[in-house]
């Protein structure tokens, strides 16, 4: 009995194992969908226009200007330490900074100096007759070759000067825009900054409620208990107990279908017992009369066929004693109601998930409470950080775009503004072109070679005064014009070299890091951090888009663990749950008694022999009479004595009829039954493996029952509890990683500072430059278009005096001497 024991035990172990890990799979689903976090919107760029066309060259040029790298420390002593004992000193330092940039001022300044003054010596000059100004053109053999070469040049330079009013045309239109699209393009980025600040405590809010689902899931298991719990427990026990109550169930239906069976023979044996018993009188009546037929004197060779006769018999009973204890053993197993024991069986099974949810209600509202004090202990995130203060920033922003959009319509015009001046400017430029190009055109198509001076047509002479006016309007307008590119290049030039160039190398960023730069910033301070935080790793990091907890170590700042370790909250729930006595009334599914009447229904089948009740009815369809009647018809007709012969034929025909009335009356009846008995033959085979695979079944189910129930209960109760805590636990995985490592990606933040840096500098400062770099191209071509438009204008004006030329060797003298004056007439002469 102890051995017995010790091997239900073990096995029962092993079965607590394998149950306990297969309703762990099958029950507890952890894994879920959590919902991604809100990410903002990112705006559109409103600048369009690609002002970069310029770009190339002008930063080349300002690179030669200025090759100095960007004074990091100039500019901070000049914040930190700049009092009149330094002044002088740094002045210096600024100034030699700056030399490249005091050098074409130096030469702009020159060139403002110069172009008025040497326009109104010029013009002095031609009104008293000089430079150029005497209607006089001495007249050579080169004169033509001299002509062409001044043409070419003055159209080449003209060109190009085209080419820079082209690009102020083009500038100014990208400055105009720029500057219309700036307000729209601040909003943009003021939203884009708005959006992210507000999304980081929706974020951490998107992750608290997380947690209240989390907690409410958790809340509805728990209250679930009875058909959770329960449920894994009868998954403990379904394993034993449904193969006993289905092979009850099996049995049952084994002991019904016999009773059914031995009912059935009953009906189909009283059908043909009293036919055959009257069969039987009827016979043993016939033989008796062939007997005596047989042994009068008179028949004749009767002996032959005495040995027949003798084994004429209608044998065979239909008399089974076994039937009657078989049926007894039925009607015994059928009164014990076995499927009546399954059905209460099934019952407290299907009870189990009612009786654990009132042994567990204490247990369950125990854990209730500890789960209200782990959503109050989660919810506590939000406290430590700084959600308060990121709340307040989009109404700042706000504020600022408000701001801004009043603004929008100064904005705007000062857009007409800069375009309206920027045309003007460039129109200006373009007036010197046309007049060059008209001069070109006519003086090239009313000049006629071979006239003289004097003779040249309007045309030519249109042409000429077109240059002459060129040349006039250069001299009024260049010097205001260079005092413009002046003032440009030292504002904007000094923007582009000072705060675009480091800003693009995030040199300017460092600078902000400087300590001391901007009196009482201190990121670290201000944060509560005990390492070095700057604007540069932050920045850094968001062009990375690295998480908030990680740019700003967070960590440092709130203790994460303090909030999400919910580890004695689950322990305390552990054992509120092992304190809880599940008590499931054991119960025994077939009493010894029922036991011993399907026992008794087994050996009362096996002993059962079919095959002999078989065999006593194939005797009785086996009877055949014919052949016998036969041999006594053959007889009488051998017979002398008619009587004797009467009396054979007469008892044969006995026989044949005998045989027919079996044939035709009791064969069907005994096949119904040969049918019948093979029928219950076939159920009664199955009656002793039936019996004892219940006996199997319920005795390995009582052994579960008896010896296993209360591990069973204890183990599922571990799993559901466990269940329930892989469910806090995953939630506070995915909280964790959530948190440190996706709330508040940063890049929104550094693309904000990037698209302030393309407005500014790229589209603004780019095209101011384009702008002073191509009126300043202009103003520098003008100087030798002054001087090769005055020398052209000579050769089509028409001149008032002819000069002496050759033409074939003769020498003429095309203007009368009276008119002369003695010198011109010697000059004239030599």
């Amino acid at each position: 009995m102890k051995s017995r024991t010790k091997a239900v035990s073990w096995s029962g172990v092993l079965l607590l194992v394998l149950w306990t890990c297969a309703s762990g799979q099958q029950s507890c689903l952890v894994e879920k969908m959590r919902p991604e976090l809100q990410t903002p919107n990112e705006t559109q760029s409103q600048l369009t226009l690609n002002s970069a066309f310029m770009t190339p060259i002008v930063h080349s040029f300002l690179g030669l200007v200025q090759p100095n790298p960007f004074p990091k420390d100039l500019l901070v002593r000049m914040i930190n330490n700049f009092n009149s004992n330094t002044q002088t000193e740094m002045v210096k330092e600024v100034l030699n900074y700056e030399k490249g940039f005091l050098v074409c001022v130096a030469i702009g300044i020159l060139y403002i100096v110069l172009m008025p003054l040497i326009g109104l010596i010029f013009a002095c000059c031609r009104c008293c007759g000089n430079c150029g100004g005497r209607m006089q053109q001495k007249q050579t053999s080169s004169t033509n070759c001299k002509r062409r070469s001044i043409y070419c040049s003055t159209f080449i330079i003209t060109v190009l000067i085209l080419a820079g009013n082209i690009c102020m045309f083009l500038s100014t239109t990208y400055t105009s825009e720029t500057v219309k699209s700036s307000s729209n393009e601040i909003t943009g980025i003021l939203d884009d900054v708005k959006g992210y600040v507000s999304s980081i405590p929706q974020q951490i809010q998107q992750v608290l409620d997380e947690s209240f689902l989390t907690v409410d899931q958790v809340k509805n298991n728990l209250n679930e208990t009875g058909p959770l719990l329960g449920g894994l427990i009868q998954n403990g026990l379904k394993d034993s107990l449904n193969p006993a109550f289905n092979s009850i169930t099996q049995i049952a239906q084994v002991i019904n279908s016999t009773s059914t069976g031995l009912l059935h023979v009953n009906e189909t044996l009283g059908q043909p017992k009293p036919k055959i018993d009257a069969l039987k009188t009827n016979f043993s009546a016939v033989r008796q009369r062939i007997n005596n037929t047989m042994n009068q004197p008179e028949c004749m060779n009767c002996s032959s066929i005495q040995q027949v006769v003798d084994k004429l018999s209608l044998e065979g009973s239909l008399e089974f004693s076994d039937q009657n204890d078989l049926s007894s053993a039925v009607d015994k197993a059928r009164n014990a109601d076995v499927i009546g024991q399954a059905n209460k069986g099934r019952d407290f099974f299907d009870s189990i998930p009612q009786k654990v949810k009132n042994e567990t209600q204490g247990s369950v509202e125990s854990a209730l409470s500890k789960l209200n004090d782990i959503k109050g202990q989660i919810s506590g995130v939000s406290k430590d950080l700084p959600l308060d203060f990121l709340k307040t920033i989009p109404k700042e922003i706000s504020t600022l775009q408000q701001s801004v959009s009043v603004y929008s319509p100064e904005v705007e015009r000062a857009s007409l503004i800069s375009r309206a001046i920027g045309l003007i400017l460039s129109c200006l430029i373009l007036l010197v072109v046309v007049c060059n190009f008209l001069g070109l055109l006519l003086g090239a198509v009313g000049l006629n070679a071979k006239q003289s001076p004097t003779d040249r047509s309007g045309t030519s002479n249109c042409g000429g005064v077109f240059l002459m006016v060129g040349v006039g309007f250069s001299f009024l307008i260049s010097w205001i014009f260079m005092l413009v590119v002046l003032i440009l290049f030292i504002v904007v030039g000094n923007t582009y070299t000072l705060v675009c160039v480091p800003w693009q190398s995030k040199q300017l960023i460092q600078i902000i890091d400087t300590p001391g730069m901007i009196p009482g910033f201190n990121l670290s301070k201000n944060l509560n951090l005990k390492i070095s935080l700057n604007i540069y790793d932050i920045y850094s990091n968001c062009e990375q888009n690295a998480p908030l907890w990680t740019t700003l170590h967070l960590n440092e700042l709130v203790d994460l663990n303090k909030y999400l370790n919910v580890s004695n909250y689950t322990q305390e729930i552990y054992q509120s749950f092992e304190a809880a006595q599940i008590n499931i009334a054991n119960i025994t599914i077939l009493s010894p008694d029922i036991k011993s009447q399907l026992n008794n229904f087994s050996n009362s089948a096996s002993t059962m022999n079919f095959s002999t009740i078989i065999q006593h009815i194939n005797d009785v369809s086996g009877t055949n009479l014919s052949s016998a009647a036969d041999s006594l018809d053959f007889l009488a007709g051998k017979q002398s004595n008619q009587n004797i012969s009467n009396q054979l034929h007469g008892e044969a025909k006995d026989l044949r009829d005998i045989q027919a009335d079996i044939t035709s009356n009791i064969m069907p009846l005994l096949l119904e039954l040969n049918s019948t008995i093979n029928n219950l033959s076939a159920v009664a085979s199955q009656i002793n493996a039936s019996v004892q695979n219940v006996l199997q079944n319920v005795g390995y189910a009582q052994e579960i029952l008896n010896y296993n129930i209360s591990q069973i209960v204890r183990a599922e109760s571990k799993v559901f509890v466990d269940c329930q805590m892989k469910i806090f636990l995953a939630y506070i995985q995915w909280a964790n990683q959530t948190i440190t490592g996706n709330v508040g990606r940063c890049r929104p933040a550094a693309a904000a500072i990037d698209r302030t840096e393309n407005l500014l500098c790229k589209h603004l400062v780019g095209s101011l430059n384009a702008f002073w770099f191509s009126l300043g191209w202009c103003m520098l071509f003008l100087i030798p278009s002054i001087i090769l438009s005055v020398k052209l204008a000579k050769y089509y004006r028409r001149m008032k005096y002819s000069d002496v030329y050759e033409n074939n060797n003769l020498p003429m003298h095309p203007f009368p001497k009276a008119n002369l004056k003695p010198e011109f007439v010697e000059n004239a002469k030599q």
